[in-house]
């Protein structure tokens, strides 16, 4: 492939990731405990070192780059804001933390707390999974035993009986990987928050941290972008069969 259209071509496909990735962030404006994403770039070596036909940093062509590529969406982990809603199993955590929840045969974390209580009586997340305390077990709220209540630490007492949200926290926010929704998967040992740092605010959750405006405006650069990588790679092609039409022109 010309250098140039490798280029290009590169450059639009990384936009267009971005684009995705923008996207995803719009749609996820009203979802609670979201947290949105940023599309990564870096630089990529050209072609030729890419299927090893030449080494990198030898004063060749190829050291010139292959412009950039899509690398990976990262997560900001900015505290989005609180909502109020009276509703008594509506969570927020005040400060680092997250909440743990069962999907499956998997322990993810999220940020999100508007909860609910599931007609079997348990705690769980909009999607129907168990939110869990802090043995890792399902947290259930007997209709039967009377009014209950969660305490700002958040623990939930109800009739005499306490249990203990699981209120976790990696070693680092890098060890934690989406895992789709407002759910992340951590990629390495969690632990508990210290007690004295165990803030829970009751009766409301914590919202999306999307900007919808910031989101469109990285829309309408990424989209710009696009285009002008597409619009070079036309111009290259046009260029490309113009010396071509005129090479077979002269040698007939």
């Amino acid at each position: 492939m010309p250098y140039g259209l490798y280029i290009s071509a590169e450059g639009a496909q990384a936009q267009n990731r971005r684009l995705e990735v923008v996207a995803n962030n719009l749609a996820n404006v009203e979802t609670a405990g979201f947290k949105r994403q940023l599309a990564g770039f870096q630089a990529r070596y050209t072609e030729a070192i890419d299927q090893g036909l030449a080494i990198p940093n030898q004063g060749t062509l190829a050291d010139l780059g292959g412009g950039v590529m899509f690398a990976e969406a990262v997560s900001d982990f900015s505290v989005g804001p609180l909502k109020h809603t009276r509703l008594p199993t509506d969570l927020a955590i005040n400060g680092d933390g997250f909440f743990a929840v069962q999907k499956g045969d998997r322990v993810l974390l999220t940020r999100a707390g508007n909860f609910a209580v599931n007609p079997d009586g348990m705690l769980v997340t909009q999607q129907g999974y168990p939110v869990l305390n802090d043995s890792y077990a399902p947290i259930n709220i007997d209709p039967e035993a009377g009014p209950w209540t969660f305490q700002a630490d958040g623990t939930l007492l109800q009739d005499g009986d306490t249990q203990t949200l699981a209120l976790v926290r990696p070693r680092s926010l890098a060890d934690l990987a989406h895992a789709a929704e407002n759910l992340f998967q951590p990629l390495g040992p969690i632990g508990p928050v210290e007690p004295e740092r165990r803030q829970v605010a009751l009766e409301m959750y914590e919202a999306s941290d999307v900007e919808p405006t910031q989101e469109m405006m990285e829309m309408i650069e990424s989209s710009r972008a696009f285009e002008a990588n597409v619009n070079m790679i036309r111009n290259q092609d046009q260029m490309i069969g113009n010396l071509v039409s005129r090479v077979l022109r002269d040698g007939s």
